[in-house]
């Protein structure tokens, strides 16, 4: 749309980022904060619903809404939960998650139950994914000196963790893609 006056020319340009967009991320990012928050107890660790909702988000609008909202949510979480340089781990290994799970997002069809059962198997998935990549990159930065052994007794949580991702995926996706289909049009999804 352009308004021609006086030659001053004032144009607007259809950018990536919508009111409606960014106001669709704020909200999501409430809500994976909130769910991240709420799950983090010390008697269910690893089992938070932010790994799923980052993978809902990234199928149902795209990548990098789900990366905006991934660091996004870390940076607000850790700042109740403590920073440190596994934050820096952390923004790495949910970017990893969320760029190959945009490998495979066009497979993705809201409404199949046999698809569900697909991705909900990926959340899984890349819950054990997150687990080696963060168990990597710790290793690295803190300079231990037998990775296999670190990785070992950490592999409990990475199950729990794709556990509580298969689980959040199940009872989150049937919530959280009607309401972005609700509030962005389908042409701008993707």
């Amino acid at each position: 749309m352009s308004l021609n006056g006086n030659s001053k020319i004032v144009t607007y340009n259809k950018s990536y980022f919508s009111v409606n967009r960014i106001a669709l991320l704020a909200v999501l990012t409430a809500f994976v904060t909130v769910g991240r928050l709420a799950f983090a107890l010390p008697f269910l660790p690893n089992i938070q619903p932010m790994t799923a909702m980052l993978v809902i988000i990234t199928l149902a609008i795209g990548t990098i809404d789900g990366l905006v909202v991934a660091l996004l949510s870390l940076i607000l979480t850790n700042t109740f939960l403590g920073m440190g340089p596994w934050l820096v781990m952390q923004i790495l290994s949910f970017a990893l998650i969320i760029c190959l799970t945009a490998l495979i997002k066009y497979f993705y069809n809201y409404g199949s139950l046999v698809n569900r059962l697909v991705f909900a198997s990926w959340t899984g998935l890349v819950g054990l994914i997150y687990g080696l990549a963060i168990s990597f990159l710790s290793f690295r930065l803190y300079g231990m000196s037998n990775f296999l052994v670190y990785y070992l007794n950490g592999v409990s949580f990475d199950v729990l963790h794709a556990v509580g991702n298969v689980i959040f995926f199940f009872l989150l996706e049937p919530i959280i893609v009607p309401l972005i289909q609700r509030r962005l049009p389908h042409d701008s999804l993707g």
